[in-house]
């Protein structure tokens, strides 16, 4: 579901695990939050913000992740620092239904029909920043270049803004 119109599914305690509402949690498909070297003398930042609320799983981002910082690597290597702005912590669930020849004497349609923990999903607000670049100002057109790429992964609509 991309539209985060319920409420969120997330809570995940590792000293009671008993009580928890999400028994297992999914692996955690997006590892890496800052690439790049950090520096202080950059004097450019692009972010990438959503212009409707959504819900991202972590998979697109990584997606979205690797394609930036591959295109900043190529392109600008060892001057520019990218970071993800989001985390992915809310639980997505899926009930799988079974298929094929003779599915209607194993499934039991939707009675019980609560999901598994599948994969993690970010929620994101209007405006909120996804991705942030900071780089120096003559790789302008590059940086929002990586910003165009990471937001053709993403489902939604964005906005590169350059500062």
């Amino acid at each position: 579901m991309r539209t985060p119109n319920s409420q969120a599914w997330a809570r995940y305690s590792l000293r009671r695990p008993k009580k928890n509402y999400v028994r297992a949690m999914p692996s955690k498909k997006l590892l890496i939050f800052n690439m790049g070297k950090r520096k202080p003398d950059y004097d450019l930042t692009v972010t990438l913000n959503a212009k409707q609320p959504i819900q991202l799983r972590a998979n697109s981002l990584e997606a979205a992740r690797m394609v930036a910082n591959k295109y900043m690597e190529t392109n600008v290597p060892e001057n520019y620092f990218f970071k993800v702005l989001v985390y992915p912590h809310n639980v997505i669930r899926e009930h799988k239904m079974a298929s094929g020849a003779g599915a209607d004497r194993i499934s039991r349609g939707m009675s019980l029909a609560f999901g598994r923990p599948v994969s993690l999903a970010a929620r994101l607000r209007e405006g909120q920043a996804v991705f942030m670049i900071r780089a120096q100002k003559q790789h302008r057109d590059i940086a929002v270049h990586a910003m165009k790429r990471a937001a053709s992964k993403l489902s939604g609509l964005y906005k590169i803004t350059a500062v």
